[in-house]
């Protein structure tokens, strides 16, 4: 379903990945049969694409993985935030435009 520039977070190595990352990190929290969820698959997988080098994008599975989404107090997916330097940046909830994920990464990122 994603990409191959699309990682995989858990719960295990979100801290290593996310938190300790160099460089910006889009986390799109999900579950597979969250419908919304599939809407907004294909822009993550853009975003991806399109920032590529310059931000790590990937995915945490809210059934598999229960820490991570508990810490950051997801209640309603999708969930997409915006890690930078350890720290939220921003967040939607919820399926939105392509726009609104490439307005909130060009926050941190410059071209």
């Amino acid at each position: 379903m994603a990409s191959e520039k699309v990682l995989a977070f858990t719960d295990s190595n979100f801290d290593t990945e996310v938190l300790k990352s160099d460089k910006p990190v889009l986390v799109d929290f999900w579950a597979v049969w969250c419908a919304p969820c599939r809407a907004v698959a294909p822009i993550i997988d853009e975003m991806a694409s399109d920032y590529d080098g310059k931000v790590k994008v990937g995915k945490v599975n809210v059934d598999e993985n229960r820490v991570v989404p508990g810490k950051y107090g997801i209640r309603g997916i999708p969930t997409v935030i915006l890690f930078n330097d350890g720290k939220v940046v921003d967040q939607i909830v919820g399926a939105a435009p392509k726009t609104s994920f490439k307005q909130m990464i060009d926050k941190v990122v410059t071209n």
